[in-house]
């Protein structure tokens, strides 16, 4: 059965472009974003890297840290990093595992488990790993997300989703489209007594959709 939301992330120790780590050490006390692509020098994950790496000072002010996966060997990411930078404008400094092995996209459950490499192989060979993995500070699975491979990620939307995710951690759920300073929403198991004595006002839209302040 492969990783569902609130399951533990396997604790692989894994080897990048920055040393070998073990992912639960890695995490820490941190958030942590997880993001894979099928192999080095492809045009769209290229962007995408470029993207992570521009939104640096973001994921700090989140207390969030970034590990990039490709099935491809150390020396190809060093060469890579060149491009990202040219491309994004800014140092990709996070790691980038390198999982030429598959042993991090089959236990991420990214590939059939019997999967192996096609020599000569093409990005086609690997498309599935195309995935986003949000985990919390708890090392649990907290969202994901799979792309296909003509589809750039968002990566605006993955930093708004961990918004989402570091708010409804404090006992609350966001609406659709939530951003931070928003009001957020009253789960359905608090009462309306227990919310106001936790929250302050609450706005009673429907009985079962009741609003707050977003708590700080």
């Amino acid at each position: 059965m492969g990783l569902r939301i609130n399951d533990t992330i396997p604790n692989l120790t894994v080897t990048t472009d920055q040393g070998e780590i073990s992912l639960h050490d890695w995490v820490g006390d941190s958030w942590a974003i997880i993001f894979s692509h099928p192999k080095d020098f492809t045009p769209v994950c290229t962007t995408e890297f470029g993207a992570v790496a521009q939104l640096a000072d973001e994921w700090e002010k989140r207390n969030t840290k970034v590990l990039g996966v490709s099935v491809d060997g150390v020396e190809d990411h060093l060469k890579w990093k060149k491009d990202i930078e040219a491309v994004g404008g800014a140092a990709p400094n996070f790691a980038i595992v390198a999982d030429d092995g598959l042993e991090m996209a089959k236990a991420f459950d990214m590939l059939p488990a019997e999967y192996v490499l096609p020599d000569g192989r093409t990005p086609a060979d690997s498309a599935t790993v195309r995935s986003v993995f949000i985990v919390g500070p708890d090392k649990q699975v907290k969202l994901m997300m799979t792309y296909p491979m003509t589809v750039g990620r968002s990566f605006a939307e993955i930093v708004r989703a961990l918004d989402g995710l570091q708010m409804s951690a404090k006992g609350v759920a966001t609406p659709a489209d939530w951003q931070v300073g928003q009001d957020v929403i009253v789960p359905p198991a608090v009462s309306t007594e227990e919310a106001e004595a936790k929250f302050g006002n609450v706005e009673i839209v429907l009985p079962y959709l009741r609003k707050v302040k977003a708590p700080s």
